[in-house]
């Protein structure tokens, strides 16, 4: 199983992806795919999330996780359903020790610095800042991981292809998490792989 870290440094943006179709599901992780983005989160916010994520799977070269997955039978279902990362809203005790249980990496949503402390108490150094933009921006992500030098960011919420460039040049941040690569509907696939493209080669 590979570490988080290594999950976070594949590609510079982290695709953040609604699905609400199936049969989108293996088109969409394709062209992301041949555009340079292999970790892929599917949100866990439609009907279907699941067997999106057993679609996207079977994928040569794709990392599929599971986003927003709020507790540890959501974990557990993600898991068997063939997600290799798991990414959180929010911190809680029992994501934490569910994810060690299952021995699978684990990005856990954080927005101050009580949860990157219970997040390190939990043997935790890698985050989702969430929701970035409405948690303060890139002065507030400053702020927050000034006093943690240890610790390694995903920003997300809230960023675009325009400004995602600006917090990957923070120091504390490995990559972003960003909505705008798969906008809803019948998938483009041509669009969708250029704009992965687009995204795998941003640098801080």
């Amino acid at each position: 199983m590979a570490r988080i870290e290594e999950i976070m440094t594949l590609a510079p943006v982290i695709p953040v992806l609604v699905i609400h179709d199936p049969a989108h599901a293996r088109p969409v992780a394709e062209a992301l795919v041949a555009g340079g983005l292999r970790a892929l989160e599917v949100t866990l916010r439609t009907d279907c999330a699941l067997e999106v994520i057993a679609e996207m799977a079977k994928v040569e070269g794709a990392v599929v996780g599971a986003g927003t997955v709020l507790n540890g039978d959501d974990l557990k279902r993600s898991v068997d359903a063939g997600a290799r990362f798991i990414v959180s809203p929010g911190l809680t005790t029992g994501v934490a020790q569910a994810a060690r249980a299952s021995d699978v990496p684990l990005l856990p949503g954080t927005a101050n610095a009580s949860d990157i402390m219970r997040g390190m108490d939990l043997g935790l150094s890698h985050f989702k800042f969430f929701p970035a933009v409405a948690a303060g921006g890139i002065p507030a992500l400053k702020a927050l991981s000034a006093p943690f030098g240890q610790a390694r960011f995903c920003p997300t919420g809230g960023i675009k292809a325009e400004t995602a460039t600006e917090w990957l040049g923070l120091p504390a941040v490995l990559c972003v998490g960003g909505s705008w690569l798969v906008p809803a509907g019948a998938p483009d696939v041509a669009a969708i792989t250029a704009r992965a493209r687009q995204a795998a080669a941003l640098k801080g």
